[in-house]
């Protein structure tokens, strides 16, 4: 999946009490921001708590853990590390993500984008699916510093966003690909706080880690082509909803015509 951002800052410190703003120079380019792959690395507003208060500072998606200690191993790992799956956090010792289980963040989104498979089409098509009522809300994640390789030498923040098995609305639209059948850990507000909140035992982040989101508290619609260079057809945003022809309802995997 991929994620989209057009979050003023103002908004932001009125989901946040008494948020702060590291860097009070931070501005966001809605035009790139609206649609956020992984695998592009770029600096992305993050939220940590620290001494009792919030504050978003920039990251970039896809965790360099500390066994990346080289320029190599970071190109050629890291595209395993832009998400963690809820399973192994608390439960799998020998996971990268057992060790971060208490550098926990939120990722603001206004919502993400995931492709559906048609079995008969060689195109995958994009959902763009957000929470009912909520114009924003955050992914929960795990993020950690690592050495910079600049001259500086000045520390990496990153973040892994965690993900968990679809509910029955996901599971129809993520339903191809290796990752298929799996979603962003959607959370309602007060877990999505309660994930900050430090000193959480296993037990209380694995509480966390097992909510599902109802299929019923998303929304949904088709979108066009997010990757590549075509323009949308109408000059309309990433995110505003698109009618493919002959788009079988979910649940039904096989294009219409080959249906008669």
């Amino acid at each position: 999946y991929d994620i989209s951002y057009r979050i003023e800052l103002e908004t932001l410190e009125d989901y946040f009490e008494g948020l702060v703003i590291e860097d009070p120079q931070m501005e966001m380019n809605f035009d790139l921001t609206i649609h956020v792959q992984a695998q592009d690395y770029k600096p992305y507003p993050v939220v940590v708590l620290e001494d009792g208060k919030y504050i978003l500072r920039m990251m970039e998606w896809g965790l360099i853990s500390k066994g990346m200690t080289t320029p190599e191993l970071i190109k050629e790992r890291r595209s395993t590390m832009c998400n963690a799956r809820s399973e192994r956090i608390v439960i799998d010792e020998e996971s990268a993500w057992y060790g971060l289980r208490n550098q926990r963040c939120l990722i603001p989104v206004n919502g993400i984008f995931e492709h559906r498979g048609i079995t008969d089409k060689k195109k995958k098509y994009p959902y763009y699916i957000r929470l009912k009522d909520r114009p924003i809300f955050c992914l929960p994640g795990l993020y950690n510093y690592s050495p910079g390789f600049g001259k500086d030498k000045k520390p990496v923040g990153s973040f892994t966003i965690i993900t968990r098995t679809a509910n029955e609305i996901m599971r129809q639209i993520h339903n191809d690909g290796e990752n298929a059948f799996r979603m962003p850990l959607f959370l309602p507000k007060e877990l999505e706080l309660k994930w900050l909140q430090p000193g959480l035992n296993d037990l209380e982040i694995q509480q966390v880690l097992d909510f599902e989101m109802p299929s019923e508290s998303l929304e949904y619609h088709t979108v066009f082509r997010i990757r590549g260079k075509k323009e949308h057809p109408t000059g309309g945003l990433k995110t505003d909803q698109f009618m493919w022809p002959d788009m079988p309802p979910l649940g039904v995997d096989t294009s219409q015509q080959s249906l008669f």
